[in-house]
């Protein structure tokens, strides 16, 4: 099965560029890429780039973990898996909380800026650091914002050796069509929360709490109705099935586009467009979880396809978009929020100039990713690896790290 490892590393790139777009709406507004509309409202739904995440990452750690873990609980291989997951996360979370902390002291001290941020104090450190920032009802965030999804993901990870007693019980023990129905009772939550009008992100109420425990195990959910549609033994479908499985793959984002397109035109769907803060996106439309649905299965078709998108996720330089793309994720609005107090410090606000500082500051993303990747994120999961006794490189992960590897720039070594 590890053969779809190479097109789902693909998504990762997908997800984590499309929430790179959402977060640069301003400055392509202003050189009009968003006048055009298709492009403007499916750009306007980029956050749902995390959701794509939280739903594979139920999906790859269930193929990693369902029989290693799912037998029957264990202290030892519950702590070991804690700590696999910290390895992957980690690193890059503890550099970039304090790299956001101090950019933010670095630009007060610099410009002169006087903006107050609540969340620049010690308790709320602590909170990121321990990776709780997100829960509760009413969370607020801070320091490198994005990591309230980290914050999520730790939880997913905290309760994944009970839920994977489950995953495996419904693997061994029920049909296919009782596993569609649990696919569909997992999400009902999201598409209720998807539903309220109370806030655009999703925050209160729980909604980050219901957004990632429905879509991961809705993720792991679709990696088990996967394996019911690959026979004993292989490693690729029926031709049949393949044929069917790359048609949804086509139609699944087309659906997001469609779906995109028609909240960002219904008036009910329009949530307030102003922020107190003037740097902030333009808010997505309400009911935008609505779309999760068809990402969570175009996962899936993704899985069992071997044709079309599937084998363009699958290329060597796409691969490597996705092994750096946790750190695009991590790195990219800290270095947004540097690159537009420059650009007010400086005046640029359109033009033949701005242009030109859009794209450093898109390919800078990218080169910030990679040596983040490549410094911090590689070297410390490895070590931390080794600290228990484990591969350096996963299994699982061996390919694509082979492709990340070959598409390296010469560095004499």
């Amino acid at each position: 099965m590890g053969v779809f490892i190479r097109q789902l590393t693909g998504i990762r790139f997908v997800a984590a560029f499309w929430v790179l777009l959402y977060h640069l709406q301003d400055p392509l507004g202003r050189l009009g890429v968003m006048s055009i509309p298709v492009l403007n409202d499916t750009i306007r739904v980029g956050r749902l780039g995390v959701d794509l995440f939280f739903a594979l990452s139920g999906f790859i750690i269930t193929h990693t973990y369902l029989s290693r873990m799912g037998t029957k609980i264990s202290g030892r291989g519950s702590l070991e898996f804690w700590w696999l997951r910290l390895a992957r996360i980690y690193p890059v979370h503890f550099v970039m909380l304090n790299v956001a902390g101090l950019a933010v002291i670095i630009q007060m001290w610099v410009l002169g800026s006087s903006k107050q941020y609540d969340w620049l104090n010690p308790i709320d450190y602590l909170r990121n650091l321990f990776l709780v920032q997100e829960w509760g009802p009413h969370p607020d965030r801070g320091w490198n914002v994005v990591a309230w999804s980290l914050s999520m993901e730790w939880l997913a990870y905290l309760i994944f050796p009970v839920l994977v007693l489950v995953l495996y019980a419904l693997h061994k023990r029920v049909s296919t069509p009782l596993l569609a129905v649990a696919w569909l009772v997992v999400i009902a939550p999201l598409l209720w929360r998807g539903s309220l009008t109370i806030d655009p992100y999703y925050t209160d109420l729980w909604g980050s709490i219901i957004r990632v425990l429905s879509e991961f195990t809705a993720g792991a959910i679709t990696y088990l109705i996967v394996l019911r549609f690959i026979p004993d033994g292989a490693t690729d479908p029926k031709p049949r099935v393949e044929r069917f499985a790359t048609t949804v793959s086509v139609a699944m984002p087309l659906l997001v586009i469609a779906g995109a397109v028609f909240l960002g035109n219904w008036e009910t769907a329009q949530s307030p467009l102003t922020l107190n803060d003037p740097d902030a996106e333009p808010l997505p439309p309400y009911f935008h979880l609505w779309l999760v649905p068809p990402l969570i299965v175009w996962i899936g078709a993704l899985a069992l396809s071997r044709r079309g998108q599937a084998k363009w996720l699958s290329t060597d330089k796409i691969i490597l978009g996705g092994v750096i793309s946790y750190s695009l994720y991590m790195t990219h609005l800290v270095w947004f929020s540097t690159w537009r107090a420059l650009m007010n410090e400086i005046g640029v606000e359109s033009g033949p100039l701005y242009a030109l500082a859009v794209i450093v500051a898109i390919v800078g993303a990218f080169v910030i990713a990679y040596f983040m990747w490549r410094i911090v994120e590689e070297p410390c999961r490895k070590f931390m690896r080794k600290m228990v006794g484990v591969k350096a490189i996963a299994p699982e992960e061996s390919t694509a790290d082979r492709s990340a590897k070959s598409e390296r720039p010469s560095s004499g070594e």
